[in-house]
């Protein structure tokens, strides 16, 4: 009888945690962040873009997927100001760039989660701009109610050529590299 008890408690312990279900978290925009960084043949530039709404779905501490929103129209450099920022601001947001009036946001949509630890997690996700779809591959660490994460992104897979050696010749100092690198903080 002893044992009975014993197996049916561990039934219990076992169904129990079996059942723990996914939860889904809304990111708050206001406390999350993305910064970007571009570098060209003659240095780099900085800056912002905010989140439009996004979420982490959960199963207990364990990250199952997520879902962003980015507002493309809220690119803004931060390593300048005045003239110059307006102008950079200005051909961000224009067709040669991320032709923000056409395309005035971007997503991020996770696929496939492979857990490296019990805070770090391979992601690879499909990334929209300009409406073109391609995969990115991260990976992220989740804490309680955030998580980080830095990887970059080949422009050029998203029609975005301006001043890319691999379709124009001759350009010299010129030059932009195609590879962008984003800094994600979430929190939620």
């Amino acid at each position: 009888m002893k044992n009975l008890k014993s197996i049916a408690l561990a039934l219990v312990v076992v169904l129990s945690t079996a059942a723990v279900s996914a939860q889904t978290k809304k990111i708050d925009v206001s406390k999350s962040s993305i910064e970007w960084l571009g570098k060209k043949v003659t240095g780099q530039h900085n800056g912002t873009v905010n989140f439009k709404d996004g979420a982490v779905v959960l199963k207990g501490n364990k990250l199952t997927g997520g879902n962003f929103t980015v507002d493309m129209t809220s690119i803004t450099a931060t390593d300048l100001s005045g003239e110059y920022q307006g102008k950079l601001n200005g051909h961000l947001k224009a067709d040669d760039f991320f032709g923000t009036d056409k395309f005035p946001t971007a997503t991020l949509a996770f696929k496939k989660i492979a857990a490296k630890s019990a805070t770090v997690y391979t992601v690879t996700a499909d990334l929209t701009i300009k409406g073109i779809t391609k995969p990115v591959t991260f990976d992220m660490t989740v804490a309680a109610n955030s998580a980080t994460t830095k990887f970059m992104v080949d422009r050029t897979k998203f029609d975005i050529k301006y001043k890319s050696t691999n379709f124009f010749e001759n350009l010299g100092d010129k030059a932009i590299y195609d590879d962008f690198e984003l800094n994600v903080k979430l929190a939620f």
